[in-house]
């Protein structure tokens, strides 16, 4: 008989010939273990027979997956970029009727050097939480964080008289003190006295808290950050003169009126956004030119909305992220006054306000970071990038503060100032232990005892 004929030695093309040393090998059948066999129940598939309708065999494009409107916009481009970027350093450097001697090729040169460093980030650095408009933004955004960190690190190893100084070559008007501005000199409550407290600031504030509420994205932690910087100011009024308000203007003009109008538009805005219906379809799906404008403009909204639930008392790690948070985000209050006071700088310098708007930017993707670290710490197995730069940053406006305060402030923190934090201090630490050391200490107890007993018996 013929090899052909033989049945035990005829193989498939995907199938090799069984060899008889392996059969005597191998152990029965019965008892082997169940595997997972190759192939669909153990037949192999060719690969002109494979079902491409499977789920598994489907690959999401990137313009579906990452949900974009113009295409161009999300292709690769590092070359590019390059490219364009050494032609304009080129074009900068090289032009010598473009450049003047001295301080102006100093100053271009810190501009060239600051444009190249984002442009870097803007291509290299890891994506964030958010997409919208475009995440190469947000990586934008934490290039300037990192190298605002890095300006108040070296401001850090600097003294006050020489940081002023340097300020003067930023802003040739700056280096020159200011005179101190006290809000309490007429407390009396009148129409006239609030008509006049009213001013451009008020409107600062209620854009602020309407920042906060879209960061935080919860009311009562927004009330508890409202009343407590007000507190703050009450107990820091000794040493920056505008912190020194009448009551009414504590209470009633900054709480009740303008930082409630800025939190109840900010929660009404995050309300809208976790409501709405998000249909993204890409600028070539859309028809007609309102469409395509709507279509462009959404670009600018949520991709989606995550709705925050801090709940504090829910565990001793929910508690000790919230009152972390509000301690950062006080020190984020704080810190501008101190340094616009030390540096000289007036409250509507183009340095404070961007100083504001770039702590604003940083935190809406550094909160919604630490959220997911908490809320999810088996799948956010580390700190995100945005959260941990901000935390650093402002830690380092804290060192850079405390130092040069030293011989600024000669007034000694008052006696009821001091009992007050004490006692705030003590409710902080006090209420975990009840609530979550109490408890803890119990269980802990009582399964020593059970176990005890078990080995007794």
């Amino acid at each position: 008989m013929s090899h052909a004929d033989d049945p035990t030695l005829s193989s498939s093309p995907l199938t090799s010939p069984v060899d008889e040393s392996d059969n005597q090998l191998s152990p029965p059948l019965d008892a082997q273990e169940p595997q997972n066999l190759p192939g669909l129940d153990g037949t192999p598939v060719r690969w002109f027979d494979a079902d491409r309708k499977e789920p598994y065999t489907q690959i999401t494009p990137f313009q579906e997956q990452n949900d974009t409107s113009v295409e161009f916009f999300y292709k690769p481009i590092t070359l590019t970029a390059l490219g364009v970027g050494m032609a304009v350093l080129a074009y900068v450097a090289m032009t010598q009727d473009v450049l003047k001697e001295g301080e102006e090729k100093k100053r271009v040169g810190v501009y060239a050097a600051i444009a190249s460093f984002l442009l870097f980030s803007m291509i290299q650095f890891r994506d964030g939480p958010f997409v919208r408009p475009h995440p190469a933004f947000w990586r934008v955004v934490l290039g300037i964080n990192l190298l605002y960190e890095l300006a108040m690190v070296f401001l850090l190893f600097q003294d006050v008289g020489s940081a002023r100084a340097m300020m003067k070559y930023l802003d040739p008007n700056l280096g020159k003190p200011l005179p101190e501005k006290s809000y309490a000199e007429n407390c009396e409550l009148t129409v006239q006295n609030i008509w006049n407290a009213i001013d451009i600031f008020c409107l600062a504030h209620a854009l602020g808290w309407f920042g906060k509420a879209l960061i935080l994205r919860d009311y009562w932690f927004c009330w508890i950050l409202s009343v407590a910087f007000e507190f703050a100011e009450y107990s820091l009024q000794h040493q920056l003169a505008n912190f020194a308000e009448c009551w009414w203007d504590h209470w009633i003009l900054d709480v009740l009126v303008c930082n409630w109008l800025g939190t109840y538009l900010g929660m009404k805005t995050c309300q809208y956004f976790e409501v709405k219906h998000y249909t993204w379809r890409g600028f070539r799906q859309t028809r007609g030119i309102r469409s395509k404008t709507k279509r462009v403009i959404s670009q600018f909204s949520p991709h989606d909305w995550t709705t925050f639930k801090w709940e504090g008392t829910a565990s001793f790690g929910h508690y000790f992220t919230v009152v972390l948070l509000l301690a950062v985000f006080l020190a984020a209050e704080l810190n501008p006054f101190y340094l616009k006071a030390l540096l000289w700088m007036e409250p509507d310098h183009p340095f404070v306000i961007a100083r504001l708007v770039g702590v604003f930017l940083c935190a809406l993707p550094a909160v919604r970071e630490l959220y997911q670290y908490v809320n999810d710490p088996r799948k956010t197995v580390r700190m995100g990038q945005h959260v941990w730069l901000l935390l650093a940053t402002i830690g380092t406006e804290l060192l850079v503060i405390t130092k040069w305060s030293q011989g600024q402030f000669p007034e000694p923190l008052p006696t009821r100032v001091r009992w007050a934090w004490a006692i705030g201090a003590s409710l902080l630490v006090l209420y975990p232990t009840v609530r979550f050391g109490l408890p803890a200490a119990r269980r802990y107890l009582r399964h020593h005892e059970r176990n005890a007993k078990q080995k007794n018996a």
